[in-house]
């Protein structure tokens, strides 16, 4: 089940697609948009991330961060992101520390679940019922920003 609105995000640290190391604590101040989804470059999940890479200007400009997650290693996310112009990082969690501490774990891989982070680190929305077309517009609906 996912964690709850309202309380703390776990604490997290990972490597993003380019190798950098991101933390949380990185966007302290930020609204971080932490969207979970099953595997690269399959059907879903390209929709997904092509929804918030088209939609990346709109997060800018609101000051909001985007980060994908999924247990694909390195490799696997720098060849999605190549092939479909991904502009925002994904997260690697090949050991699932991120799959495990967000309670997303589908087994072997990450349940499509997005969680929105407030600027001071508290859960402030879960997404469980994700429309993977329409899911970055969705989010800004959802946050009374589109």
């Amino acid at each position: 089940m996912p964690l709850a609105v309202g309380t703390d995000a776990p604490a997290f640290t990972a490597k993003d697609t380019n190798g950098n190391i991101v933390s949380l604590s990185d966007f302290a101040g930020k609204t971080v948009v932490l969207y979970f989804y099953p595997k690269d470059d399959t059907p879903g999940c390209t929709k997904q991330a092509c929804s918030f890479r088209d939609a990346q200007s709109e997060y800018i400009s609101k000051d909001i961060v985007v980060l994908g997650v999924s247990a694909d290693d390195a490799a696997a996310h720098q060849a999605f992101t190549t092939k479909y112009n991904l502009n925002f990082p994904l997260l690697v969690d090949t050991e699932k520390t991120l799959i495990t501490a967000f309670d997303v774990d589908g087994g072997g891989y990450a349940k499509r679940v997005t969680y929105i982070i407030d600027p001071h680190g508290k859960i402030a929305l879960v997404d469980t019922a994700v429309n993977t077309a329409t899911h970055a517009s969705d989010i800004l609906s959802a946050l009374g920003l589109s």
